[in-house]
């Protein structure tokens, strides 16, 4: 875990408090479980990332993240699927249905949380996180404007 001050550090443990750094958790024990509240997809995506990766602190909030995030995406399909995928707005136009809308955007949070993870993809030999110019935070970098 990199330097943290000691403020933001107690707000961490207080957002999560069973959290604990890598160094200090026990090998024997295995993988921590899922936390409670998650469903099915989001278990499935907590266990094979905390099973496959040893993973810092912080990372486990962004995956704990991820895992909500992919609840809501199964939660809005049901919706979707059970409407049609346009609806009428106040005004009487045709607009998309708004669960479509939302799970657009919650897909594109879900990309952003995993590649702010750098989890190492690819071959088994070459388990190498990727460079971080490709992260989310790429995308908001502020510009210089030459004047």
């Amino acid at each position: 875990m990199s330097k943290t001050t000691p403020r933001l550090t107690s707000v961490l443990r207080a957002a999560q408090p069973d959290l604990m750094p890598i160094a200090q958790a026990d090998p024997d024990a295995g993988a921590p479980p899922p936390p409670g509240g998650l469903k099915a997809a989001g278990r499935v995506l907590w266990s094979s990332v905390m099973d496959g990766w040893e993973i810092d602190p912080w990372e486990r909030l962004l995956l704990l993240q991820a895992c909500r995030c992919v609840d809501r995406l199964d939660a809005l399909a049901e919706i979707a699927g059970a409407s049609t995928a346009v609806t009428t707005n106040s005004k009487g136009d045709q607009a998309p249905h708004p669960a479509i809308v939302e799970a657009r955007q919650q897909s594109i949070v879900l990309t952003r949380l995993l590649a702010s993870m750098r989890l190492p993809v690819g071959d088994e030999d070459d388990l190498t996180r990727p460079q971080r110019r490709g992260s989310a935070r790429g995308a908001y970098a502020a510009r210089r404007v030459a004047r």
